[in-house]
């Protein structure tokens, strides 16, 4: 597999090798030598799996106790996934990195802890599903606003009003409003 670095280094794209004939096809998700030796040295305590219609938005969530790292992919559909920097004194703080996964192009996106993620089901329907190094707090579970104009993500949305948003998501914080905590736990 390649594992490649984003514009953001931490945040990791992952390209399996596929094999394929007429009966299918296989490919390797997760491999811990392949990804130790290009610096994701992860212990995974828990696999999450969503299915979500066209036009739902998912994020930007995150944890300011017990981070998630995350190694999210698509089995069904495609979505726009996006990871934003929360680290307070990286160089990258308050950046974004988005990428297309797919069930056709069978991409990967590793999401280090400390950082928000998000994403938008760009298909009829999608299966997303992701890998945790650390199980959910909902009481350390946040959100920022999936468009504060601070982070300026690109989400490729031409109406607000298409979008299906949950309440949690609708209420989101500006980054500016986040920042204050996320100095206090990062």
């Amino acid at each position: 597999m390649d594992i490649i670095s984003t514009r953001i280094p931490d945040v990791k794209l992952i390209k399996p090798k596929v094999f394929g004939d007429e009966r299918g096809f296989f490919m390797e998700t997760w491999n811990q030598h392949a990804f130790s030796e290009a610096g994701i040295n992860a212990s995974f305590v828990q696999d999450n799996h969503s299915r979500s219609v066209k036009n739902t938005l998912r994020g930007l969530h995150y944890q300011i106790k017990q981070p998630q790292g995350k190694l999210v992919r698509v089995t069904r559909g495609e979505v726009f996934d996006v990871a934003v920097d929360l680290r307070p004194g990286s160089v990258t703080f308050g950046q974004w990195v988005g990428e297309y996964l797919s069930e056709d192009n069978n991409r990967m996106l590793w999401v280090p802890p400390g950082f928000a993620h998000g994403f938008l089901v760009t298909s009829e329907t999608a299966d997303f599903q992701y890998k945790c190094t650390d199980f959910y707090a909902p009481e350390y579970e946040r959100t920022i606003h999936w468009n504060d104009p601070a982070l300026n993500i690109e989400w490729g949305v031409e109406s607000e009003l298409s979008l299906l948003l949950s309440e949690k998501d609708r209420a989101g914080k500006s980054f500016e409003q986040a920042t204050p905590e996320l100095n206090e736990y990062y």
